[in-house]
């Protein structure tokens, strides 16, 4: 038997990946990997990616949903409200792109999962820290420091 160890990328359907593409660079800073085609594109996340594809034909996700881990959960609220788009003043940040996927966003301090310190000096996040609560956690679940 195999043991889970980590997501890859995350598959993600929309209608146009150019309109996707503009669409979530006014939200997030990220690097575009490459290319297969005029129906697929990727995004880097360091050590992980988005794959974008064309063609997004069911209806809109109610429960359903991924999250993306940033390095600046209010700088993603702050240009999500100034678009427009509906999110909570605070608190939980969730949204639904306009292809009907559900994303939600959280801050890298404040979460268990980490990235090495390799792989964060090539983002050009170095010395992103975890809060109190996040490390206690890693502590308590045996993964370090």
């Amino acid at each position: 038997m195999a043991r889970l160890v980590g997501i890859n990328h995350i598959a993600l359907e929309v209608g146009d990946v150019d309109d996707a593409l503009a669409w979530y660079g006014r939200f997030f800073e990220f690097e575009l990997r490459g290319r297969a085609g005029p129906r697929m594109a990727f995004i880097d996340m360091g050590d992980q990616f988005i794959a974008l594809a064309a063609g997004r034909s069911q209806p809109g996700d109610e429960s359903r949903h991924f999250g993306l881990v940033v390095d600046d959960k209010e700088a993603a609220r702050a240009a999500l409200l100034e678009a427009g788009v509906a999110v909570r003043a605070s608190g939980s940040l969730d949204f639904d792109d306009p292809w009907g996927n559900h994303v939600q966003v959280v801050d890298y301090r404040d979460i268990q999962f980490t990235k090495t310190a390799a792989v964060l000096n090539a983002m050009g996040l170095d010395g992103l820290g975890k809060t109190d609560a996040a490390q206690r956690e890693i502590r308590e679940r045996g993964l370090g420091g």
